[in-house]
């Protein structure tokens, strides 16, 4: 049996219209992004998510809500293959949001603190890394 491409991720669809939440097949694990389209086919992150559940329903519950309803025109998903744990789909999550939690042009809807398990790994410390 062929390897697969990538570890974690097993099909990914990227910034589909808000429109499109509907065909997103029911069930669908992984994590997700909104996006405001820009102008020049930018998109700007709003709110990065996970579903251990259901991607679809996250989006409509999105769609809906009445902070995230308007700040979002297009989405991306990532779904997870069968044997990702819900463990490791938080963790992806968690490195994500981490990675920009500090930016200033981060959507207000996306703010985050450290994601807690990356803290206890971090050694700013570089000179320590050679010590191993």
């Amino acid at each position: 049996m062929p390897a697969a491409p990538t570890r974690w991720i097993k099909r990914l669809a990227e910034f589909r219209p808000k429109e499109e939440t509907s065909l997103v097949p029911r069930g669908t694990r992984g994590i997700y992004a909104l996006f405001h389209k820009a102008p020049k086919n930018c998109y700007d992150v709003v709110y990065i998510g996970l579903s251990r559940r259901g991607i679809r329903g996250r989006l409509e519950s999105h769609g809906r809500s009445r902070m995230k309803a308007s700040e979002w025109s297009h989405f991306s998903l990532f779904e997870v293959w069968d044997n990702v744990s819900d463990a490791e789909i938080s963790e992806l999550e968690g490195l994500f949001r981490h990675i920009y939690r500090h930016d200033t042009k981060a959507n207000r809807l996306n703010a985050q603190k450290t994601h807690g398990p990356l803290k206890k790994v971090r050694v700013n410390d570089l000179a320590a890394w050679n010590q191993g």
